[in-house]
């Protein structure tokens, strides 16, 4: 009898303890799940990723130079390549690639004729000399009075080259890049006077018909005398000129060079007497 007691108290108890919590669950109201909240949340978690992410990548930045996420991933999971800034190459500064003007362009006794100017930019050591001298070589060119590469080390160097008709291009000038060509001077330097074939051969055509020179970049007019007297004036390019087949005689800025061009051409059977400045700035 007692045990049976003790049985059925226990059951008592455990139908009263269900019973309780059973009212007290349905007293419980049990709502929406707060789903703004929860994005916020999320939100500002994402937020303090990034903002980690963006502090590592300036640390990252005041290294090396260069702003990159070294490590980091995009949303996707892949890793986001790191920002590159390349340095300067020889090749922008022109030493492999030269930069080239056409200086004059047209047509004499039926045959076309083109005088231009290339300029290679100084080398700053051995390796990219002995580049460049290959790479002048490939044009057919080579450097006057130089004897190794190195001695093209530290100079621009400038080649002045003629075509006439369907012949190959010739040399007329070569040299290093003088700075002082741009010294304010007044003076025509002319570096070539010679024949241009494209007439008959014998007097005619050994006359020094053709010039070139070089001018500070003040100057501008140039006037170019002949043997009889006669001259030919030749005035500074106007912006956009030369765009024609065409490139008239004019004074012209030059890729390269401190100094501006020009050339003149006498009439035929004429010879060069001299030139000078008619016009500064």
């Amino acid at each position: 009898m007692s045990a049976n007691r003790e049985t059925n108290h226990d059951m008592a108890t455990d139908r009263d303890i269900a019973l309780l919590l059973a009212e007290a669950a349905d007293e419980v109201e049990i709502g929406i799940a707060p789903y703004q909240a929860v994005l916020r949340g999320g939100r500002r978690r994402k937020a303090r990723r990034w903002a980690t992410a963006a502090a590592a990548a300036l640390v990252i930045a005041g290294s090396t130079g260069t702003l990159a996420l070294a490590g980091g991933t995009g949303d996707d999971g892949n890793r986001v390549r790191p920002a590159v800034t390349a340095p300067p190459t020889p090749d922008r500064r022109h030493v492999y690639d030269p930069q080239m003007t056409t200086l004059a362009r047209a047509r004499d006794n039926g045959k076309d004729w083109t005088v231009s100017i290339m300029v290679w930019d100084a080398p700053k050591n051995e390796a990219e000399a002995q580049y460049q001298r290959t790479l002048m070589g490939e044009y057919g060119l080579t450097p006057t009075a130089t004897e190794v590469a190195s001695d093209l080390i530290g100079k621009s160097w400038i080649f002045v080259r003629l075509l006439v008709g369907d012949g190959d291009p010739t040399t007329v000038l070569d040299g290093a890049v003088e700075k002082g060509d741009a010294d304010g001077s007044t003076d025509v330097e002319v570096v070539s006077k010679s024949p241009l074939e494209t007439g008959r051969s014998g007097a005619a055509g050994a006359a020094e018909r053709l010039v070139i020179g070089k001018v500070d970049p003040t100057a501008r007019d140039v006037t170019c005398v002949w043997d009889d007297g006669t001259s030919t004036r030749v005035p500074m390019e106007e912006e956009g000129a030369g765009h024609g087949w065409e490139r008239k005689s004019m004074i012209h800025r030059v890729a390269g060079s401190p100094a501006n061009w020009f050339v003149c051409l006498a009439p035929e059977g004429r010879t060069f007497k001299g030139a000078h400045i008619d016009a500064l700035t």
